[in-house]
């Protein structure tokens, strides 16, 4: 809904006309609306950590709040340039509402499922079995640096695309 917001508003008052007028590099427009996608959610995770942790009772264990941190920042950080980047292709579209989630659900998917496995390594839980049931925090690791290759890969594929993406639309 934020991505779909975020376009809508400068697609309705001709921002982005503006933007592409002013010659503005389309990579600064793509890395800025990511920074402020990411910003937003950063938001939306801190309040739903505290959240989790007085709801549930979670406990990170010590070690586990590094990977915590690292996690949320790559895993906010792909699925701001995912959004950002989809945004930009379904912005133009009929019935956007609709088809940017169809897009975007698929594509995310990795992220959310690698984020929540470096979680519950995080936490020392895996699925209903109660803490430090067999989850190990070097079990996360693995799971970051495939949010890392995804963020680096979708922010760079951004950066390339966004621009001939403001020409169609």
């Amino acid at each position: 809904m934020l991505v779909q917001r975020t376009f809508a508003v400068e697609t309705a008052d001709g921002a982005l006309d503006t933007l592409r007028v002013a010659g503005v590099d389309p990579a600064g427009i793509y890395l800025g609306k990511a920074l402020a996608l990411a910003a937003q959610l950063v938001v939306l995770e801190a309040l739903l950590l505290v959240g989790v942790i007085v709801f549930y009772a979670s406990h990170i264990r010590p070690a586990g709040i590094v990977l915590v941190i690292v996690t949320a920042f790559l895993a906010t950080s792909g699925l701001a340039f995912v959004g950002t980047l989809y945004g930009g292709l379904a912005a133009g579209a009929k019935g956007r509402e609709t088809l940017l989630p169809l897009l975007l659900l698929p594509v995310v998917a990795p992220v959310l499922i690698g984020a929540t496995r470096a979680f519950e390594a995080a936490f020392g839980t895996r699925g209903g079995e109660g803490i430090r049931a067999g989850v190990e925090i070097s079990d996360g690791w693995p799971w970051v640096g495939m949010l890392a290759i995804f963020a680096a890969v979708f922010g760079a594929a951004g950066v390339l695309a966004f621009g001939p993406l403001l020409e169609e639309a």
